[in-house]
């Protein structure tokens, strides 16, 4: 088995969106912070599982007790950009019973009915619940930015309804963890067509993907766009380069532990007799 080897400079410090970011000068091959290799970081992903599981477990168990904290995993990314392994490798280390997942389509006609973040406030998590948005609102400022389907003025309308949303959240107990997984265009090329080469993964593969492809210069100039006003001290981004699935995972593992650990979580205070309670099932 691989050394277990740690990051040097936590994610939280290395991945945080700063002002004047431009996501041409991050490296989707890079792994910042990390020095390890593959097995290196598959080592720590399975080495921190139960820490994880731990931390998850004292938040699920504070709010059986009036405890009103949560946590909101929001995943942005291009197609391909390994959304489903982090929910799969990193979120499958949690008891699923405090995992609230959703994952945004295409919104229905219902839906379009009412304002863009009416079908995202049914969806925030409980308190106590981990939970994840496999894209979220910020699909409203991003596709249709691109494909100009709302005017620059509703644009800037929805960012800042999104910063006084996620202000909301954030001061109602939300610890907020806002990432996108940044993969090449020839990085998505290649995923693309192992998904066209294996049979079993043609479920995966969606014509829309390739008609997007053709605006990649035009998503990444939305991103920016969204990072430099949504981009806030209560709700920061984290651009993590994922041309490497494994970096991704742990970086995200460590971003979602440094969350936790900044809750400052606690096992619920027995309101019962310890003692007197041991010794009635001692004589049962």
């Amino acid at each position: 088995m691989a050394a277990v080897v740690e990051f040097g400079t936590f994610p939280s410090g290395t991945l945080k969106v700063g002002n004047g970011f431009r996501l041409a000068d991050i490296d989707p091959d890079a792994t910042p912070g990390y020095t390890g290799s593959k097995a290196n970081g598959e080592a720590l992903l399975d080495n921190l599982d139960g820490k994880l599981a731990e931390l998850q477990e004292k938040l699920f168990a504070e709010a059986r007790f009036g405890g009103s904290k949560r946590v909101l995993l929001i995943l942005q990314a291009m197609d391909t950009a390994g959304k489903g392994g982090i929910v799969r490798h990193v979120m499958g280390a949690m008891d699923p019973q405090g995992v609230q997942l959703k994952a945004f389509k295409e919104p229905t006609d219902e839906e379009k009915s009412h304002d863009f973040l009416w079908r995202i406030e049914k969806e925030v998590p409980a308190a106590g619940m981990m939970g994840v948005f496999d894209r979220s609102h910020y699909e409203d400022v991003l596709i249709h930015r691109v494909h100009a389907w709302a005017a620059p003025e509703e644009l800037q309308r929805r960012y800042m309804a999104i910063n006084e949303f996620e202000a909301r959240l954030a001061n109602a107990g939300t610890k907020l963890v806002k990432v996108m997984l940044h993969i090449s265009r020839d990085e998505q090329k290649k995923r693309l067509l192992a998904r066209l080469d294996n049979p079993a993964k043609h479920w995966k593969y969606s014509t829309g993907d390739l008609k997007q492809r053709a605006f990649w210069e035009d998503y990444m100039a939305a991103y920016e766009a969204a990072f430099d006003i949504t981009n806030t001290e209560l709700a920061p981004w984290y651009v993590i380069p994922a041309n490497k699935k494994w970096y991704a995972r742990i970086a995200v593992q460590q971003l979602l532990l440094e969350a936790l650990m900044e809750l400052k979580l606690e096992w619920p205070k027995a309101e019962f007799d310890v003692d007197a309670e041991r010794r009635l099932v001692e004589r049962s």
